[in-house]
């Protein structure tokens, strides 16, 4: 059955809760969304409090980004968002968070890559089925213009069909999976194994 409106605005508002509870999406930080159609998403409307979302904060939006409801305004990052459903169709949700891990991590990285070996919880991404393999996770350097930044990610996705998320120096995470669930375990993941590396190096430093 496919899931109404109704339902996918009830599914990110709650999204919306738990990220803010968890200190990943602070203030008017964040942006999230779900696909509405083969040619339409559900997204966080500009500048709303991610606690406090109520059904009248989201908007419809193309898959060019714009708006199809007059007198709201997207976030300035739906581009980011639309050129995943685009990228895969089985995308049905994508959730972009500002967490202190992922600010941090992004910035201590000198490289273009972040690559997770050997964690168990490894297993939570889609796809993978053993912690013996490694999680690689592009970095791309922050850019006001999002269609610029948009076409730095696009290259990547298409040569790595099974990325699970990426990495903004500085700024934050953005993971999808086929529904809204689906990506908040991937933002688990993300966030626990975030944590470890920046133990693992703050160990490494003091020794």
């Amino acid at each position: 059955m496919n899931t109404t409106r109704e339902q996918l605005a009830r599914q990110i508002i709650e999204a919306g809760r738990f990220l803010y509870g968890r200190g990943w999406s602070p203030a008017t930080s964040s942006n999230y969304s779900a696909r509405l159609s083969d040619t339409e998403a559900l997204l966080t409307v500009s500048g709303r409090h991610k606690g406090e979302l109520t059904p009248d904060d989201l908007l419809a939006v193309d898959f060019e980004g714009h708006s199809l409801e007059p007198g709201k305004r997207p976030s300035a990052e739906t581009l980011l968002h639309t050129q995943l459903y685009r990228w895969r169709p089985e995308i049905g949700a994508v959730l972009h968070t500002h967490s202190v891990n992922a600010t941090v991590l992004s910035r201590l990285c000198l490289g273009d890559s972040l690559v997770f070996a050997d964690y168990e919880l490894q297993k939570a991404f889609a796809g993978v089925s053993t912690h013996a393999c490694q999680i690689e996770v592009p970095i791309f350097d922050n850019d006001q213009d999002i269609a610029h930044l948009a076409g730095q990610v696009q290259p990547w996705l298409d040569e790595h069909p099974d990325c699970v998320g990426y990495l903004i120096r500085g700024h934050g995470l953005y993971t999808w999976g086929p529904g809204l669930a689906d990506a908040l375990r991937q933002i688990e993941a993300f966030e626990f194994l975030f944590e470890c590396e920046l133990k693992m190096r703050a160990v490494s430093h003091a020794r």
